[in-house]
């Protein structure tokens, strides 16, 4: 059995000290954009979404599972790639094929899955939180090498730093950073890459 693939950082010591509680994210989230984008971070039940303001309720909603930090931070990496008209649809009209892939599915997967994977390893390093990848198929039969796909989203972190974010991740990155008191700017030393 091999173990999760983490982070590794020159200080881990901060990673492991600061508490992440989604009650603050959410919050920290709305104060950033909540007035500019009408959007605020939800916590939902089993399945996240992206829910665009509707009859029912008059602002964008990030949906993330079960009040998890992890969750909150992938699904606002996904809105933070997604532009003004992938935003006025539900789940930023995305296919999504649930856990139970299939081979090719699971390929697919995972090559949509490397730039919102490196936008949520550079929130999570300036929250000061641990970053694991996800393959997101416990059920299938379609098989990941994490450690090539881990690969692939450590290549894109590395072209994020050098040509830098997108302007939403690139504003919460500034915005968790402040608030956890974390290292800025981010630089490549921030994210250490182990096949293991």
């Amino acid at each position: 059995m091999s173990m999760p693939m983490s982070i590794l950082s020159a200080d881990v010591i901060t990673v492991n000290k600061i508490s992440h509680h989604h009650q603050d994210l959410s919050q920290l989230f709305d104060s950033t954009f909540y007035n500019l984008y009408n959007t605020r971070l939800v916590k939902g039940g089993d399945e996240p979404i992206y829910l665009p303001n509707n009859e029912q309720c008059d602002f964008n909603q990030i949906v993330f599972a079960h009040g998890y930090y992890a969750s909150a931070l992938h699904e606002i990496s996904h809105w933070c790639l997604a532009g003004a008209s992938r935003r006025l649809l539900e789940d930023f009209g995305y296919w999504y094929i649930p856990d139970g892939r299939d081979q090719s599915q699971q390929q697919a997967f995972e090559q949509v899955e490397i730039k919102p994977q490196a936008i949520e390893w550079a929130l999570c390093v300036a929250a000061g939180k641990a970053f694991e990848v996800s393959s997101d198929n416990l059920l299938g039969n379609g098989k990941t090498d994490r450690t090539a796909f881990k690969a692939k989203v450590y290549q894109q972190v590395l072209a994020y730093i050098k040509d830098g974010f997108p302007n939403d991740a690139a504003t919460f990155i500034v915005a968790l950073t402040k608030y956890y008191q974390t290292p800025w700017p981010l630089v490549s030393e921030h994210f250490q890459f182990s096949g293991s």
